[in-house]
C-alpha cells in the first residue's frame, strides 16, 4: 500500500490520518501524536519565516489560510524576510523566528558552519532551471563548455546546483564555465544582450520565462538523476527542537499536511500565494508552475538523511563544502526527528 492509499484507507474508517510523505513505518507515530497547546488551551505562537517571492512556499501561506496550523494547535505568524532563503535561516538561527522553509542547497553550506538550525522534513522538489535563448545553439549542458551563466548571486542554489551536475557530465564548473552574477530582474535582459549564454534560476520567474518559446529549457533539479530529490526543507530553530519537542514536530505535521492539500487541490495553494504574485498572473497561471513541482515529494527520517548526505557528497565533490566533512555525519547532525520521539 502506497502513502496516499493508506490515508484514503485511514480516513474511511475515521483513523486520524496524518499527511505528508513518509514510510509506512513512520506513520503510526505521527497518526498519535496529540496536537500542541499551552496552559488553559490556547494557541502555541510561532514565527514562521518566509520568501514572499517563492511560490515553492505557497503551502505554507495554504497551511495559514485554510486553518491547518490552528488546527495543530499553532497560532503561525508568517514573517516575509525578502528574496532570499539565506536571510530566511539567518532569522531562525539567531531565533527572529522558529522556523521556515529554504532552498536545500541554500542552507546546507551555512549548516556546515554550525548555524543552529534543524532539518525536520523535505518538502517538494523541483523549482532550480536552467534556461538559455534557442539562439544562443545550446542544447545540452555539455554545449555550456566555454559559456557564461547568468546567476543572481555566487551562492545561489542555482549555481550550486548546476555546478554539481556539470560535473557530473565530466565538466569543471569552476574552469570550464564562467558564472556572472546580476541582479534577478536583469538576467532576461542579459541574456538579450549576449553578456550571458545561459540563466540559472529558480520558479516562478524561470518557469514563465520558457512560457516564451524563444527559451529552452536545457536542465532543472528534477532531471538527469534527480527525479525524486527534495529541493526545499523544513528548517527549525535548534532550541525549539531541543526545548518543545512537541511544538517542532506540530510545525512539521503541519506544514506536511498543506503540501498534501496543496497536490489534492493546487488552486487552493495558488489563491493563498496570489497576493504575493506578479501582478500579471492568474491562479491558473500558479497552478501551473506549482503542477510543474513535486510537491508529493516530502522525505523524513532516513529517506530524508540519505537524501541530504548524497547534497553534501556533492558539494564536496564540487568545492562548495569542505573536503574534511563526512556527508553521512553531517546529514546526521543536522537532521533532527520530531516526528517519532
Amino acid at each position: 500500500m502506497d502513502r496516499r492509499s493508506f490515508l484514503r484507507t485511514a480516513g474511511a474508517i475515521g483513523v486520524a490520518a496524518p499527511l505528508g510523505a513518509l514510510s509506512l513505518g513512520s506513520i503510526a507515530a505521527r497518526a498519535a501524536a496529540p496536537a500542541v497547546v499551552t496552559g488553559g488551551g490556547s494557541l502555541k505562537k510561532i514565527k514562521f519565516a518566509s520568501n514572499a517571492t517563492a511560490i515553492c512556499l505557497a503551502p505554507g501561506y495554504l497551511a495559514k489560510e485554510q486553518g491547518i496550523f490552528e488546527k495543530y494547535g499553532l497560532d503561525v505568524e508568517i514573517i516575509n524576510f525578502g528574496g532570499s532563503t539565506e536571510a530566511l535561516l539567518e532569522a531562525i538561527a539567531t531565533g527572529k523566528a522558529d522556523g521556515g522553509i529554504g532552498m536545500a542547497l541554500r542552507w546546507l553550506k551555512a549548516l556546515e558552519q554550525g548555524f543552529d538550525v534543524k532539518i525536520t522534513a523535505g518538502t517538494h522538489g523541483g523549482c532550480s532551471r536552467l534556461v538559455a535563448l534557442k539562439s544562443a545553439g545550446i542544447s545540452n549542458l555539455k554545449d555550456l563548455k566555454g559559456k557564461v551563466i547568468g546567476i543572481s548571486d555566487l551562492a545561489s542554489p542555482g549555481k550550486n546546483f548546476f555546478s554539481i551536475l556539470l560535473h557530473k557530465e565530466g565538466l569543471d564548473p569552476v574552469a570550464d564555465v564562467e558564472w556572472r552574477q546580476y541582479p534577478g530582474e536583469l538576467l532576461q535582459l542579459a541574456a538579450d544582450k549576449g553578456e550571458i549564454d545561459a540563466i540559472a534560476d529558480g520558479d516562478p520567474k524561470a518557469y514563465f520565462w520558457l512560457q516564451d518559446p524563444k527559451y529552452v529549457q536545457i536542465a532543472s533539479n528534477l532531471d538527469h538523476g534527480f527525479e525524486n530529490r527534495v529541493c526545499c526543507i523544513v528548517g527549525l530553530r535548534g532550541s525549539l527542537v531541543r526545548d518543545d519537542q512537541p511544538a517542532a514536530a506540530a510545525l512539521t505535521r503541519a506544514l506536511l499536511e498543506a503540501q498534501d492539500w496543496a497536490v489534492a487541490k493546487p488552486q487552493d495553494a495558488a489563491k493563498a500565494f496570489l497576493p504575493n504574485a506578479p501582478k500579471d498572473k492568474s491562479i491558473e497561471d500558479l497552478v501551473g508552475v506549482l503542477k510543474s513541482q513535486t510537491h508529493d515529494h516530502n522525505p523524513v527520517g532516513a529517506d530524508l538523511k540519505t537524501e541530504i548526505a548524497l547534497y553534501a557528497q556533492e558539494l564536496r565533490d564540487v568545492q562548495v563544502f569542505k573536503r574534511s566533512t563526512d556527508p553521512e555525519e553531517f546529514a546526521d547532525r543536522v537532521y533532527a526527528d520530531v516526528l517519532s520521539a
